[in-house]
């Protein structure tokens, strides 16, 4: 059960609160000032003061300005997080279907240029058989070339001498 009491004011704390009426305000208002001044926290920070001046601003313009503000932050939560959607999309799909393609590209142009380096080594071996005498020097031989068809330009492996009967099922490359 709650119980209610009066509280009778002291005559003391009436005069001494600067907010009092008693008969020398004139007085009293100076020395309450003063006081009042001097009880003031020091510290306060900017944040506080302009916190405190929410309470200048009308609510309903209070009110407005707060939904813009959510406005523009959930219109610009939205247009990133679709940007970034986007971003994602265009990244994977760059590299699920242009590295394989860029890499099978590659692949197939060092194929071309080996292929072209054959040729031009068959045909500089053709013309050193159709002319062998052409391309000497006076006093000087030229080294002779033999290109057997079928041959490597690497050495062979321990393996092929082995292997020499047999054929390669497997093309190159795989």
């Amino acid at each position: 059960m709650v119980k209610v009491q009066i509280v009778e004011e002291k005559d003391e704390q009436a005069i001494n609160s600067p907010y009092a009426s008693s008969a020398s305000s004139r007085t009293s208002s100076s020395v309450s000032l003063s006081s009042v001044d001097s009880d003031s926290p020091v510290d306060e920070s900017l944040l506080d003061r302009i916190s405190a001046l929410k309470d200048i601003v009308p609510p309903t313009t209070r009110h407005s300005i707060a939904s813009k503000v959510s406005k523009t932050a959930s219109f610009f939560k939205r247009t990133s997080k679709f940007a970034g959607n986007v971003i994602w999309v265009v990244t994977t799909s760059a590299l699920l279907i242009g590295l394989p393609l860029a890499l099978i590209l590659e692949d197939e142009a060092k194929v071309v240029a080996q292929e072209n380096e054959m040729l031009s080594q068959q045909q500089g071996a053709q013309q050193v058989r159709s002319n062998p005498h052409s391309s000497r020097l006076p006093g000087r031989s030229s080294p002779s070339f033999k290109m057997v068809s079928g041959s490597s330009l690497y050495p062979p492996s321990p393996n092929s001498q082995k292997q020499a009967g047999q054929q390669n099922l497997v093309p190159p490359g795989f």
